[in-house]
């Protein structure tokens, strides 16, 4: 996949050299020459990585991060500064660069640089991502159901489910080794306005048993007789 690299540097010269540099290593790369174009071509695009000078025409570099951090955090900005910006440095930093190189620089530092930057940013975006599939995710023994996807797994081994069986099979989920009643079944999966059979709920429960036990055989849904039922796992699996 090509990475998209947007160059905000007022220094024509520099710009084209950066640009020429990255396209050469297989990035695509945008230039911008002012504080306001770059701002403008950042919110436009969909950019990998920053390359941000401090000194710009029309709105400096702080400002133009400070614009750029206000709507979102994980696009990496590298700073290009003068050796005497030292305290320039320090508030990019805190404002939320990742990195900054001083003029003038070696391009196969640059380079090194911006490579662990998009790594490191990949890297998060992966935890992330994983995290959200995490607080999604439900389990008990060895069945688990992901919310978001809806998707059902019982010794790893994926489960389709119709709808009702899906809602029914995710509450007692939520409830683990919880004795639930028939009534206490029908109220949330059914709703309060059903007036049907309370078989209903003996129905479905053998349809999701049915289904499970063709994954493996090992039972799950156990039934406490006279009062409803209850997931649990045997001893031998906790």
């Amino acid at each position: 996949m090509e990475h998209r690299i947007l160059i905000i540097e007022d220094e024509e010269n520099i710009a084209r050299v950066l640009q020429l540099e990255l396209e050469f290593e297989g990035y695509a790369a945008d230039v911008a020459h002012t504080g306001t174009a770059g701002l403008i071509k950042y919110r436009e695009g969909d950019f990998d990585l920053v390359l941000l000078d401090l000194m710009l025409p029309e709105m400096n570099g702080l400002d133009v991060l400070k614009r750029i951090r206000a709507t979102e955090q994980a696009t990496p900005v590298i700073l290009l500064t003068a050796k005497s910006e030292v305290e320039d440095k320090v508030k990019g930093l805190d404002l939320g660069a990742n990195d900054y190189v001083t003029k003038p620089f070696e391009i196969d530092e640059l380079l090194a640089r911006i490579r662990s930057a998009i790594r490191f940013a990949k890297t998060r975006e992966t935890a992330k991502i994983n995290q959200q599939k995490d607080e999604y995710l439900i389990s008990y023994g060895n069945l688990s159901i992901h919310e978001h996807t809806r998707e059902v797994l019982y010794f790893e081994k994926p489960v389709e489910l119709t709808p009702r069986e899906y809602d029914l099979l995710l509450f007692l989920l939520k409830h683990p080794k919880q004795v639930l009643t028939r009534d206490q079944i029908l109220e949330a999966v059914w709703g309060f306005d059903y007036y049907g059979d309370t078989n209903v709920v003996d129905v479905y429960i053998r349809y999701v048993r049915q289904k499970l036990e063709a994954s493996n055989t090992t039972p799950i849904i156990q039934t406490v007789r006279g009062v409803g039922y209850v997931l649990k796992v045997s001893t031998h699996e906790t």
